[in-house]
């Protein structure tokens, strides 16, 4: 029976719990902590962890007999919290995004080399069957070389969104919507095609003027076999519309699931490809549905590798090359120019301080709020059509 102990007790702390709670026979949450004592405790009540302990500091666990730790806390502690548990002998599950900087990254990165523990990054849109059938699709190489591929990461959040304390700084949340909304949509693409050699971006706030960091960002992408591609970060999206397409030279494939595939009349003009969409549609109706999904599939991940050595879908370096992504579109927005990567440890945009010398503050944060009433939160689309 592992031990499990929850680091912020936060609205995203909830998926994490019900999540642990699908495993009765595997885990147990002990511990919820958080700089709110109360708020632990309420967390503990609501979800009714009879063996649970709220605690206000954090420290007081790093020596306590725990296997396994959620930090589910606002992105600028998340390296510092890592770090300190993974040198304590824990096994860490960070919330998205990993960290505000290349720079945490590898920090942590290390802390878990050297530990030996395991370190994962929440990633939970993996663990959906639209994704992982669509991501299998591409594997098999039906559609041919990816020529252009689209990320529509379309969220909305009121103007109030950003009034919690910590939220809508460039020093404590470390960005806005591209880099805690669309992270989980930029490491999908990433997971299914792999780094971009070179981005352009722009970025811009458009409707929360007590925010510094960006509510909408658009980025262009070259990759190394010449296919472009496209990613749409956005808060400002009614509807909250999200989709995933790949448009490869046979066949377009998407999450939420549509396929189209096209030949060509003797014209040069475009007619279905009927035997090619129901080979691609039969082998995708083939692929087996996901066990469990979003984070409860990401924390069975989790479980599994610490019990048996599993390997894990989601590690560190995933993670960092995420946030490298993300801050290639800062990078680019912020200074105007194309971005080529790696994006190496003498780049301004290596470091957090770095990052928060060369970005725009689009305005002042006007408004900090200690909490908000304790409210359902949504985690993204399901995927499915």
């Amino acid at each position: 029976m592992l031990k499990v102990a929850i680091i912020g007790a936060g609205a995203i702390s909830r998926a994490h719990i019900d999540a642990y709670l699908k495993f009765p026979e595997r885990c147990q949450v002990v511990a919820v902590s958080d700089i709110y004592k109360d708020k632990a405790e309420n967390r503990i009540a609501q979800s009714q962890l009879a063996e649970a302990k709220a605690y206000g500091d954090y420290r007081e666990l790093l020596g306590q007999d725990i296997d396994l730790v959620s930090i589910c806390t606002p992105p600028y502690t998340h390296a510092e919290l890592a770090v300190e548990f993974l040198q304590a002998g824990k096994h860490v599950l960070v919330e998205k995004p990993m960290a505000s900087s290349l720079e945490e990254c590898d920090a942590m990165n290390k802390a878990a080399e050297e530990s030996g523990k395991l370190l994962s990054i929440v990633a939970q849109n993996r663990f959906r069957t639209p994704m992982m059938k669509l991501k299998a699709v591409l594997d098999s190489g039906m559609i041919g070389p990816v020529v252009h591929s689209q990320v529509d990461s379309y969220w909305w959040r009121g103007h109030c969104y950003y009034d919690l304390w910590w939220r809508g700084t460039w020093e404590k949340e470390g960005g806005g919507c591209t880099l805690n909304h669309a992270v989980h949509h930029i490491d999908a693409l990433l997971w299914m095609m792999g780094r971009p050699t070179e981005l352009q971006a722009f970025m811009s706030n458009t409707s929360h003027d007590n925010a510094e960091v960006e509510d909408l960002s658009i980025a262009m992408l070259k990759f190394a076999g010449g296919g472009l591609g496209q990613i749409t970060s956005s808060v400002v999206h009614h509807g909250e519309e999200q989709q995933l397409i790949f448009q490869g030279k046979q066949a377009r494939i998407s999450a939420p699931w549509k396929l189209v595939a096209s030949s060509s009349m003797d014209n040069g003009f475009p007619t279905p490809n009927q035997a090619l969409s129901s080979e691609i549609q039969a082998y995708y109706d083939h692929l087996p549905e996901v066990a469990y999904e979003g984070h409860v599939g990401q924390i069975n991940n989790v479980l599994t590798a610490i019990e048996s050595g599993e390997t894990l879908l989601i590690d560190g370096h995933s993670g960092r090359a995420t946030l490298e992504l993300i801050l290639g579109i800062y990078k680019s927005a912020s200074t105007g120019e194309k971005v080529t990567f790696p994006l190496r440890a003498d780049d301004p945009f290596y470091t957090r301080k770095g990052i928060q010398d060369n970005v725009p503050h689009f305005y002042e944060k006007s408004a900090s709020v200690e909490n908000f009433q304790d409210r359902a939160i949504t985690t993204g689309s399901n995927l499915k059509g």
